[in-house]
């Protein structure tokens, strides 16, 4: 059954793949977005506006830290988008002979991107030496968000066997209610946050409760359980557009923050801060498994589950608790990913495809294996855009993958099993 199981799982995978490489995305509202940069260097404070063709207003935007702006557009069409250069930092201009406003088309639900020629007369480009401790330290930061989700994912799969394709929509979930919690409720970013996990948590044990329990007590197949996870991530994402709309939307708090210049790394606050609640959850983890109670029931359940309930452990009572700590860390993965970038209502579905190699990487069912796996993922996807352009990232880390499997077919920390 195992091995039928990593069958549909390298199948699903491929047909995901599909789905996110460029051309093929989901459809997310029709936008124009952009980074500016000058000299690897982002420039922030910097305004942006879209126009019609005509002349009519349609948005405005100023840069944040990361010198990013995203400016909603309310239809496909033709679309004027202007820097305003008295914004531009002094040593900054707009190339000679280039010009300050663009005339672009935009497709239905297209996120449109700009860019902007920037320099003093020539662009300035870094080497790909100078280029790659800031990569680094982005894709660090990158790979511990995708490590939460990972490690969530994989100790619901080694206790159940169930490989839930509707995990995406749980990281979706908790950057959406702490939107709800921030923005619509006007609640300080922090304890919104830890509302938006606690209820992350505890719709994960409703959702065990209410759906995989009786499946499980009905003896369900792990196959036609994998189907249903599919159904659900599609009914959720339509729920969560239906909800919350198709465009992106920024939290109240902690935006537009200037970085740390630390050597050759700049690094903004918000993300300092995120890798070390990172750090202090997957260390949270690692500690409960080793030297709790129920995390050693869990290993227990996730080595062989009619043994451990042969010896006095309630099986069902540590995939209750493994569903509400799996969700709660998908969660805080999905608002951490949000603040980093914005909330989307296919924000987890965005990067599943990542998790589940980070997951598949590391050795299904293994916590710590999915934390390793999700770190090289996240710095390999970062770090290979010296080499690829960017929008094919994601397909390196899908390379690393296949090469690194080639060679341990069962994942850096898995354990190979006897066939036959």
């Amino acid at each position: 059954m195992r091995h039928a199981v990593r069958a549909v799982i390298g199948g699903l995978l491929a047909a995901l793949c599909v789905l996110l490489l460029p051309g093929a995305a989901v459809a997310a509202g029709e936008t124009v977005q952009g980074r500016l940069q000058n000299a690897g260097e982002a420039l922030e404070g910097v305004t942006i506006t879209v126009a019609t063709v005509d002349g009519q207003s349609v948005g405005e935007a100023v840069t944040d830290a990361e010198g990013a702006f995203v400016i909603p557009v309310p239809e496909a069409g033709d679309y004027v988008v202007t820097l305003d250069e008295e914004t531009l930092p002094e040593r900054v201009a707009i190339r000679e002979g280039r010009s300050a406003s663009i005339t672009l088309p935009v497709a239905v639900d297209q996120q449109r991107s700009v860019l902007f020629p920037l320099g003093e007369g020539t662009r300035n480009v870094q080497s790909d030496l100078d280029r790659l401790p800031q990569l680094a330290v982005e894709g660090l930061n990158f790979g511990l968000i995708i490590a939460l989700a990972a490690v969530g994912l994989s100790l619901i799969y080694g206790t159940t066997g169930l490989v839930n394709f509707a995990h995406g929509e749980l990281i979706t979930l908790g950057a959406l209610l702490a939107y709800l919690f921030n923005v619509t409720m006007g609640i300080q970013l922090v304890p919104a946050a830890l509302l938006a996990v606690v209820a992350s948590a505890l719709l994960g044990g409703v959702q065990d409760r209410v759906l995989w329990r009786p499946l499980r007590k009905k003896g369900t197949g792990l196959i036609a359980m994998l189907v249903v996870t599919i159904g659900l991530a599609l009914f959720l994402r339509g729920l969560f557009l239906y909800q919350f709309g198709g465009s992106t939307a920024p939290y109240d708090d902690y935006q537009g923050q200037t970085g740390y210049d630390l050597g050759p790394v700049t690094i903004a606050p918000k993300d300092l801060i995120s890798m070390g609640i990172c750090i202090v959850m997957l260390l949270a983890v690692a500690y409960a498994l080793l030297r709790t109670r129920i995390g050693k029931a869990t290993r227990a359940v996730s080595d062989n589950p009619a043994l451990a309930a042969s010896s006095g452990i309630d099986v069902e009572r540590v995939i209750s608790t493994v569903w509400v700590a799996g969700a709660g860390l998908a969660g805080l993965a999905g608002i951490l990913l949000a603040l980093a970038q914005q909330v989307s209502f296919q924000l987890g579905f965005q990067i599943l495809l990542l998790v589940f190699a980070g997951v598949t990487l590391g050795g299904l069912g293994t916590a710590f294996g999915a934390l390793v796996g999700s770190l090289v993922v996240g710095i390999f996807t970062q770090v290979s855009t010296i080499f690829v352009p960017t929008e094919l990232k994601n397909a390196g880390a899908l390379a690393i993958l296949i090469l690194i499997l080639l060679v341990r077919p069962q994942g850096i920390l898995g354990r190979a099993e006897r066939v036959g």
